[in-house]
């Protein structure tokens, strides 16, 4: 698969209650790799394979949730490229300058038509991984906390997902992995999104109100290393949502948990790969339980409605 234009998910801002709690809680449970604070106070992490300087920016405020959320672009003419798109397709654009954030070039900022403000950029330093790059290790098999690999994907919830499947797929040149029906058998309640051979970067859930989070996600390695995760979850006393388990959707394994700000946050392995001349799967409203939690077969009434 050729990858122009978007390339992944970069980068998400997420807003925190405490930042020194929370700074400590990245670090020691989430075992992500602290990158540094800039001159307004945000603090920046990596995950542990990431090349780039930066993937996890906290912010102190006094509600939580998600600030904005990033892609990273090809090169320079991909993103004048698709900033000329956007604006084409009645959307506004905004230049944040380089250095706003740390070791970060230019970005072009809009809001999606659920609310969410998403930016688009081309160049972060790269700070390398723990490995490096000339006759590296398979991987770091020691370090504090759970120590996922990359930041993978977030899930949204907003009123006009139609909107922004549309844009999506027109604009962004994302493709539709799979879906689920409402009880009409017409009406998405939910979308996965993929920019690349992932079973998604993006999800979307239809809700009552705009800009709202469900959770930020990160890839591990394997069934294990979920398992892993909610060992050490469990040993910190963190708050678990749902899990270990399954998803029918994706096929992926997962378990869900809560920063101390309350922000959900999820540990995800496995998927299969989808490629755009594929078929998108889809899932009726009889069997939307099991599309979420294969395993038990039914939802968590909790899962769908706590949003930050």
């Amino acid at each position: 698969m050729a990858m122009t234009g978007i390339l992944r998910p970069g980068h998400a801002q997420i807003r925190v209650l405490d930042l020194e709690e929370s700074v400590k809680w990245y670090t020691d449970v989430l075992g992500l790799v602290p990158m540094g604070r800039d001159s307004q106070g945000r603090a920046y992490f990596k995950a542990r394979q990431e090349r780039d300087h930066n993937s996890i920016i906290l912010r102190q405020a006094d509600r939580a949730g998600m600030d904005f959320f990033g892609y990273k672009v090809l090169d320079q003419a991909a993103l004048d490229g698709l900033e000329k798109k956007i604006r084409d397709y009645g959307i506004q654009t905004e230049r944040i300058p380089a250095g706003d954030l740390m070791e970060t070039g230019e970005r072009v900022r809009f809001k999606v038509p659920t609310g969410h403000t998403t930016e688009l950029y081309v160049d972060k330093k790269p700070a390398g991984n723990a490995v490096g790059t000339e006759n590296p290790n398979v991987d770091v098999i020691d370090g504090p906390g759970i120590g996922p690999v990359r930041l993978d994907h977030c899930l949204i919830y907003g009123k006009d997902i139609d909107g922004n499947h549309d844009f999506y797929t027109k604009v962004l040149g994302f493709h539709l992995v799979e879906r689920v029906k409402m009880e009409d058998g017409t009406t998405d309640l939910a979308i996965w999104l993929s920019c690349s051979a992932k079973a998604h970067d993006i999800a979307m859930v239809r809700h009552s109100e705009d800009d709202k989070l469900h959770h930020v996600a990160f890839q591990v390695t394997s069934w294990e290393q979920v398992l892993r995760s909610a060992d050490i979850l469990s040993n910190n006393r963190a708050s678990i949502d749902v899990g270990p388990t399954r998803h029918g959707i994706t096929n992926g394994t997962t378990v869900y948990f809560f920063d101390p700000s309350g922000n959900r946050l999820e540990t995800f392995s496995g998927g299969y790969d989808h490629y755009p001349d594929m078929e998108p799967t889809t899932w009726t409203w009889d069997e939307v339980g099991a599309g979420i939690f294969y395993h038990p077969r039914k939802l968590n009434e909790a899962f769908l409605t706590v949003v930050t």
